[in-house]
């Protein structure tokens, strides 16, 4: 069974930056968009940030010029390097990917990471 893993998250001062990465546990074949979501308490679920397998990224508004997105299609992985950070992107961060397991699999899946909890402190 693959599975999304997460790294990354934590503790940090407002001002301050992080750097998430995400890849598949397991043999996969492909990868299409790759992305971020986070849940901050009492909240839905929001995109962050979205990258193609061609490399185009897609960000929230909150988080534009702050948050940069890119991947590394050889190893799989995907990053979201966090900078200026304020105490309301405290949240919960997922990783989200489009997946095909095998050449002969039908189509392509969507797959979530098991969450990264990230606080920031004013």
């Amino acid at each position: 069974q693959v599975q999304l893993v997460e790294s990354g998250g934590g503790l940090v001062q407002a001002g301050g930056s992080l750097r998430l990465a995400c890849t598949p546990s397991g043999s996969i074949f492909s990868i299409l968009d790759m992305g971020w979501y986070r849940q901050a308490p009492g909240k839905q679920r929001e995109l962050v940030a979205v990258i193609t397998s061609g490399g185009s990224t897609n960000y929230a508004d909150s988080v534009k010029g702050r948050f940069t997105i890119s991947r590394d299609n050889a190893k799989k992985t995907v990053y979201l390097q966090m900078n200026s950070l304020t105490p309301e992107d405290t949240a919960v961060y997922y990783c989200n990917a489009d997946i095909k397991l095998t050449v002969v699999s039908g189509t392509y899946r969507e797959y979530w990471g098991q969450g990264s909890q990230v606080t920031v402190s004013s």
